[in-house]
C-alpha cells in the first residue's frame, strides 16, 4: 500500500500545534508571553528521547515542517514590521535612535568578548555571530509587557518601543553583514574593509530603497488590487509584497527575513484605504490566523533543536550564564541614551528581552557554514536559547520593579 507523506506531516503539525497551545496557555497563566511556552514545548518534545521515548524524533527530520517553519518566520517578521511604521520611528526622534544604537553596539561588543573568552578555539566568525545574536530586542514581548502594566502610553514606552523597532532594523543590518562575511569566507574570500563596507552599503541601500520606493509602489499596487473582486485581495496582496521582498532580499545577498521585515515596515493603513472603504478588515487582522498557524511551528522547532545533553559538556553552562549576563548588561547601556526626564532604569530593562528575534538570529546561524564546519554548534545554540528564555522570563517582573523603583532623572 502506498504511503502518502502528507499523513506524517499532518500528524507532526497536529502534535506541534497542540503542544504549542497547551504550554503557551500555561505560560500566559504564569504571566509570561505565549512564545516562551511554545519554545519550551519544543524543548520538551525534542528531549523526551532522553527518557527513552523517541516517538517525536521524526519531527526533527521532517523537511515539510522545516519549510513551514521557514514561512512562519517570514510571516512573523512581516507582522513585526506591520506593527511599526516609518512615521513612528521618526516621531521618537534622536533620543530613541541613540538608545537603539547603544543597545546594538554594546551587546555586540560584549557578545564578541564572551566568545573570545569562553570559546578561544572557535573561529572569529563564531565570536562575531554571538555578538550579532545579542543585538536583538523583541518588540512584541516588550509591547505586551508594557500594555499589561498599563504603561504603553507613557513617555518611556514611546522611547522603548521606538528604539526597539530601530534596534531591529540595525540588528538586521548587523546580521546581514555578519552572514555575508561568513558566506564569503565559506567561498574562500578573505574578509576586508572593502568587503565589509560593500555588505554594509548593500544592506543600508536595500532598506533605504525599500522604504523610499516601497511606500509609493505599494500604494499603486494596493489601489490596483482593490479593483479586483475575486475575494481575499487584501490578504493576497499583502502576502505577495512580503514574499516578493523576501525573495529580493535573498537575491541581493541578504537574509530573506530582512525583506519580510521591510515589507511590513513600508505598509501602512493609508495603503489599504480602498479596502477599508468597502468594509474589509485590516491587513494585520487578516494575517493573524496565518501567523497563529505557522509561527508556533517555528518556535516549537527552535525549541526542538535545543539539546539538553549539551549542558553536560564542559563550559556550556558557563557560556549560557555569561552570555545571559552580557545580554542583560549590554542593554542597560541603553539607559545612557534616554536623556533626562525619563525613568532610565525602565528604558534599559525594557530593551532586555530577546524573544522571537533572538531565536530568528540563532536560526540563521544554524545554516551558516565555513569550510564544512557549522558556525553555531548544538552547544552554542543551546546556550543562546537559554539566554533567550532567561531574558524573556525576567523582563515582566523586572520592568514592573523598574517602574516602581526608578524615578525620572
Amino acid at each position: 500500500m502506498h504511503h502518502d507523506p502528507i499523513v506524517d506531516v499532518a500528524l507532526h503539525l497536529a502534535l506541534i500545534l497542540l503542544a504549542a497551545k497547551l504550554v503557551g496557555h500555561l505560560a500566559v497563566r504564569l504571566g509570561q508571553p505565549a512564545v516562551l511556552g511554545e519554545l519550551l514545548a519544543g524543548v520538551v518534545l525534542g528531549n523526551i528521547a532522553l527518557l527513552g521515548y523517541d516517538g517525536f524524533e521524526a519531527i526533527r527530520h521532517d523537511q515539510a515542517i522545516e519549510m513551514l517553519a521557514g514561512l512562519g518566520v517570514l510571516i512573523l517578521l512581516f507582522e513585526v514590521g506591520l506593527e511599526s511604521t516609518v512615521a513612528q520611528m521618526l516621531a521618537v526622534g534622536a533620543r530613541a535612535f541613540l538608545v537603539a544604537v547603544l543597545g546594538v553596539v554594546t551587546p555586540f561588543i560584549l557578545g564578541w568578548l564572551v566568545g573570545r573568552w569562553l570559546l578561544p578555539d572557535e573561529s572569529a566568525y563564531v565570536h562575531i555571530f554571538l555578538g550579532a545574536t545579542l543585538c536583538a530586542t523583541s518588540v512584541g514581548i516588550t509591547a505586551r509587557v508594557l500594555r499589561d502594566l498599563g504603561r504603553s502610553q507613557g513617555a518611556e514606552a514611546r522611547v522603548i518601543l521606538g528604539a526597539a523597532v530601530i534596534d531591529d532594523v540595525l540588528g538586521l543590518i548587523v546580521l546581514a553583514v555578519v552572514t555575508g562575511l561568513i558566506a564569503s569566507a565559506n567561498t574562500g574570500e578573505p574578509a576586508s574593509a572593502a568587503g565589509i563596507g560593500l555588505l554594509l552599503g548593500k544592506s543600508v541601500l536595500f532598506l533605504g530603497l525599500s522604504l523610499a520606493l516601497g511606500r509609493w509602489l505599494a500604494q499603486k499596487f494596493f489601489d490596483r488590487a482593490a479593483t479586483l473582486r475575486a475575494g481575499g485581495e487584501l490578504l493576497a496582496a499583502g502576502l505577495v509584497v512580503c514574499l516578493l521582498m523576501a525573495w529580493l532580499s535573498a537575491l541581493v545577498g541578504l537574509a530573506p527575513i530582512v525583506g519580510a521585515f521591510a515589507a511590513g515596515l513600508i505598509l501602512e493603513d493609508v495603503h489599504f484605504r480602498r479596502f477599508h472603504e468597502r468594509g474589509e478588515h485590516g491587513l494585520e487582522e487578516l494575517v493573524r490566523p496565518i501567523s497563529a498557524f505557522l509561527v508556533p511551528v517555528f518556535f516549537v522547532l527552535m525549541g526542538f533543536r535545543t539539546d539538553l545533553r549539551a549542558f553536560v559538556q564542559p563550559g556550556v553552562p558557563l557560556l549560557a550564564a555569561v552570555l545571559t549576563l552580557a545580554a542583560i548588561a549590554g542593554k542597560q547601556a541603553c539607559s545612557l541614551g534616554a536623556g533626562g526626564g525619563l525613568n532610565r532604569l525602565a528604558v534599559g530593562v525594557g530593551m532586555v528581552p530577546r524573544g522571537e528575534v533572538g531565536l530568528i538570529f540563532a536560526n540563521v546561524g544554524l545554516g551558516l557554514v565555513v569550510a564544512g564546519q557549522r558556525i553555531v554548534s548544538p552547544a552554542v545554540y543551546s546556550a543562546i536559547v537559554v539566554m533567550v528564555i532567561v531574558t524573556t522570563l525576567i523582563t515582566p517582573p523586572a520592568l514592573k520593579w523598574a517602574f516602581g523603583r526608578g524615578r525620572p532623572d
